[in-house]
């Protein structure tokens, strides 16, 4: 069984023009009924087997084992929780249960760096799977979700669209919007803005993402390595380079993501919304991946907020806030992996919230007269974009390469 799994052509998600085909074909039956106010969810569960198979067999045949295992797992967790919270509310359990849902993704995490090498716990797309299972947990907690069913989980958890690179979506609003079959004008919309993503997606990825990921960066990365200078043009290169191909790549894949979803009659939210035109990094982080964000915001940021203001660990309010954010952005660049690159890009952008937070302070008591023009806004745009390009730059990885090979 094994070595006939093996030997299967394997799929990854969005990653030919060719698996496009196959997928809308497939799809067609689908958004047929939904046209006519059917969701045929029993085609539509076998349409997801069949893909999630097909991305997870072949050479990744033991990463679709371990998607398997996972599933089960935190099915397991969330059903246990679930009934639980219909009689009791100890804090305690919530912890333990949180905690062992995000065990299997801090063992994947922490395994290069204790053992050497990948868990075999790993798949692609642990991480925003196991997002939603912890915010399933803790929406349970808040009361936000009165019951679940193991199969409605399961649904959520492997939507298909965003299996492998999300957006991130929670489950009140996915579970509210799959019970709504949208009307036969809201569908034919949500097809149009589909179509219309599936082109820029398109735009993103296959062409400009791939003329700087697989022309412009290399490039200039040779270049940055033959030169051996840190303070270079060819360094500005790499950054730049980088920098671009990093969202134009990315916001590719959750365009499509979203396009196949508005396909399946559901509204994934959106993942970017031009973060490059940010006036500060707190806006930055109100448009880059923007479901990431928010999942820290209000998972991680406003409940030490609101912990730390009930315990009164905090006196001083603008202490608790950067201590809050210092706090949120070390744990995201923990979670992208256990390198100095990953954490120190944490870090800054921690540190950058706080000063933003400070000069807004500034800026109100002590310049109060300060324009607000184009000319101002620009400059802000500025700042804040050559920031970011500088962290991805970190981010990256290349500077490990750059220093120590």
């Amino acid at each position: 069984m094994i070595n006939w799994i093996s030997s299967l052509p394997n799929f990854s998600a969005y990653g030919t023009p060719v698996y496009f085909v196959y997928l809308i074909l497939a799809l067609l039956p689908l958004g047929i009924g939904l046209y006519f106010g059917k969701r045929f969810s029993w085609y539509e569960a076998l349409v997801s087997f069949v893909f999630i198979f097909l991305m997870f067999d072949g050479s990744s045949w033991q990463q679709g084992i371990s998607l398997i295992v996972y599933v089960i797992y935190e099915t397991l967790l969330v059903m246990f929780y679930a009934r639980y919270r219909q009689r009791q509310n100890s804090t305690g359990v919530f912890y333990l249960l949180s905690g062992l849902s995000i065990l299997p993704l801090v063992i994947v995490k922490l395994s290069p760096a204790m053992v050497g090498h990948n868990s075999l716990l790993g798949f692609l797309g642990i991480s925003y799977l196991t997002f939603r299972a912890v915010g399933t947990i803790i929406e349970t907690r808040d009361g936000m979700i009165k019951e679940i069913s193991p199969w409605k989980f399961v649904r959520f958890i492997l939507f298909m669209p965003t299996i492998t690179s999300g957006p991130i979506d929670r489950y009140r609003r996915f579970e509210k919007d799959y019970r709504k079959v949208p009307s036969r004008e809201d569908y034919l919309n949500l097809v149009s803005k589909g179509i219309f993503y599936l082109f820029l997606g398109f735009l993103y990825k296959f062409v400009i993402g791939y003329f700087f990921g697989q022309n412009f960066y290399p490039f200039f990365e040779q270049q940055a390595m033959i030169n051996h200078s840190l303070f270079s043009w060819s360094m500005l290169g790499v950054m730049y380079t980088y920098g671009f191909y990093l969202f134009f790549d990315f916001a590719g894949y959750s365009l499509f993501a979203v396009a196949i979803s508005y396909f399946m009659g559901v509204q994934t939210p959106m993942n970017f919304k031009q973060p490059f035109k940010s006036k500060n990094i707190k806006e930055f982080w109100n448009r880059w991946h923007i479901s990431l964000s928010f999942w820290f915001r209000d998972y991680i940021f406003m409940r030490f907020v609101f912990m730390a203001t009930k315990k009164r660990w905090f006196k001083n309010r603008n202490a608790l806030s950067s201590t809050a954010y210092m706090l949120n952005m070390v744990l995201m660049g923990f979670w992208h992996g256990i390198t100095w690159y990953y954490i120190l890009y944490g870090f800054l952008h921690g540190f950058a919230l706080v000063a933003n937070d400070w000069w807004l302070r500034f800026k109100r008591k002590r310049l109060p007269n300060l324009p607000h023009n184009k000319l101002t806004t620009g400059i802000a745009i500025f700042v804040t974009f050559n920031f970011v390009m500088f962290t991805f730059l970190i981010f990256s990885g290349f500077l490990d390469t750059f220093f120590f090979s």
